[in-house]
C-alpha cells in the first residue's frame, strides 16, 4: 500500500489546487452579468434561434461508434509494437480481436446506425 501513497497524495493536491483556483475566481472575480455575457457563445457568431432545439439522436450514435471504433485502433497500435514478441499467440488473439470488430461493424452497418439523413 506505501507504493501507492505517492500517487493518492498527487491525487489529493491535484484536487485542492483545482478547488483553489475555483474558489480564488468566485471571491476575486468581477461579478458584472449582462444579456451578453449570458448569450451562448459559439466560435464569435451572434446566436440564431434557441439553443433549446432538439438534436437528432443519430448524431450521438455516430460519435459513440467513432469514439468506441477510435478506441480500439489503438489497441492495434500497441499491439503492432509488439506484434514480433507475441508470436503465433499473439497474432491469433488480434485475429479473433478483429473479427470480433469487423462482426461488430458489419451489425451496426447493417443496423443503418452509420446512414445519415
Amino acid at each position: 500500500m506505501s507504493v501507492h501513497v505517492p500517487i493518492f497524495a498527487m491525487f489529493i493536491i491535484a484536487f485542492l489546487i483545482g478547488l483553489g483556483f475555483l474558489a480564488v475566481s468566485v471571491f476575486l472575480g468581477p461579478k458584472r452579468l449582462s444579456k451578453q455575457k449570458l448569450d451562448p457563445f459559439d466560435c464569435g457568431n451572434p446566436p440564431l434561434g434557441t439553443p433549446r432545439i432538439p438534436v437528432s439522436i443519430k448524431y450521438y450514435v455516430v460519435a459513440i461508434l467513432f469514439i468506441l471504433f477510435d478506441v480500439e485502433a489503438v489497441f492495434l497500435y500497441v499491439w503492432a509494437i509488439v506484434f514480433k514478441e507475441l508470436g503465433l499467440f499473439g497474432f491469433i488473439e488480434m485475429l479473433v480481436f478483429i473479427l470480433i470488430l469487423v462482426g461488430g461493424l458489419a451489425y451496426v452497418w447493417r443496423k443503418g446506425a452509420l446512414e445519415w439523413e
